[in-house]
């Protein structure tokens, strides 16, 4: 195999073990977008009097045919081919032979891998984001599904203010809601066309205009200046990755209170049996497994974070072969987001409280009978909490104002 920058000299087999790692499988979900890349490139190049309307027209029917054929499972990104720009570009030559050579005229892995990246992370973040929303709006159903049911509000996990079912799901939705608005703002720094920065230098000797290929791939904006493309690598990464992680937080706060609720002690609400397992010893056990990973799964997603920070905080300007792992950190985020957006709003769906073991104590309305004091008798609140708190003491206050 003659990887793109093979000029002869052997390799040890080690090397290339350690250098490749995992990214070349990694590489596959990036091929599609790699292929769009570079019939963007080529058209560029034929705009700018480099290419021929033949060789283009033919560059373009060959990268079209091995997308294809990636798509349909035909082949895979190999440890030999090292990454998936070289396991394209050799297709290519393969399939177009003289023309196939001419594609990386003007353009760097640097640039190439990064616009992949982009496009990936344009349709991956957009598929997050809706899932979100869904996510958000199961739980407006559930609000809906239970309107005008009582239900305990707590801090310091005791029972504090009365509240209602739907205002502790409609809580969780709009939050949910602010994160799927935060994956939309992530777009900032995704839609920047990085192609033509090649090795972080532009392309010097060569009368490549940007604009083609910006607009090929329906970038609002060219990356610019060139030298500030590398010095972007892993911002984006990161602030998907952040977003994921907020998303992440507020699930797993969702899935802690469903964990709460669906005690013994608490039977506050009923999980469906499609998303409970069962115990291998006892008998009568339907564990809540679904909603404890997702609990569980936010600290993966921190994890990943902090990994992308890591990676590129002290790293000098241009490219540094280290960034080429920020892909492991960020596929695994975006993976295990879109798995837990993925089920959890059948989950949702499935979920049922139940009034008849909801009781509120009687104390939880002192607030609103201070509240009541203050605005009856004019007096300051402060006095009219310490008389409730007397009465309380004697037993007397607490009641449910309504009653």
């Amino acid at each position: 195999m003659t990887r793109l920058w093979d000029k002869g000299a052997p390799l040890d087999g080690r090397v290339l073990a350690y250098t490749a790692g995992e990214d070349h499988a990694l590489d596959d979900r990036l091929v599609a977008y790699d292929v769009l890349g570079s019939i963007a490139h080529a058209e560029g190049l034929h705009a700018a009097g480099l290419l021929s309307a033949t060789d283009l027209g033919t560059l373009r029917a060959a990268l079209t045919q091995i997308g294809a054929s990636h798509a349909r499972g035909e082949w895979r990104v190999t440890l030999e081919e090292e990454d998936g720009q070289t396991a394209i570009e050799s297709r290519l030559v393969a399939i177009a032979g003289e023309a196939g050579g001419r594609i990386h005229l003007g353009r760097s892995r640097n640039d190439q891998v990064l616009t992949a990246l982009r496009l990936y992370l344009r349709d991956a973040v957009e598929e997050l984001r809706i899932g979100a929303q869904s996510v958000a709006d199961a739980l407006d159903a559930l609000a809906a599904r239970h309107e005008g049911m009582r239900l305990p509000g707590y801090t310091h996990m005791q029972q504090a203010m009365p509240s209602s079912v739907a205002l502790w799901a409609q809580g969780f939705a709009a939050e949910i809601h602010d994160d799927a608005e935060g994956l939309r703002q992530a777009h900032r720094r995704i839609e920047k066309s990085p192609l033509g920065s090649a090795a972080g230098y532009g392309t010097p000797g060569l009368p490549l205009d940007r604009e083609v290929t910006r607009k090929a791939l329906g970038f609002p904006a060219s990356h610019e200046p060139v030298t500030a493309v590398q010095l972007s690598r892993g911002k984006a990464e990161s602030q998907v990755l952040f977003e994921i992680s907020l998303l992440m937080t507020d699930l797993g706060r969702l899935a802690a209170d469903l964990l709460l609720f669906y005690t013994q002690e608490f039977a506050f609400v009923a999980l469906p049996d499609a998303f409970t397992t069962g115990s291998s010893i006892m008998p009568q056990k339907r564990n809540p497994d679904v909603f404890e990973l997702i609990r569980g799964r936010g600290a993966t997603a921190q994890a990943c974070l902090t990994e992308s920070l890591a990676i590129f905080a002290k790293l000098p300007s241009g490219y540094q072969r280290d960034l080429q792992l920020l892909k492991a950190p960020l596929f695994r985020g975006i993976d295990l987001a879109a798995q837990t957006l993925d089920i959890l709003p059948s989950a949702l769906a499935g979920v049922r409280f139940r009034p008849e073991n909801i009781d509120l104590d009687p104390a939880i309305h002192a607030a609103e009978r201070a509240n009541r004091l203050v605005v009856e008798e004019g007096i300051p609140f402060r006095e009219a909490y310490r008389r409730v708190g007397a009465e309380l003491a004697r037993g007397s206050a607490g009641k449910d104002p309504a009653k």
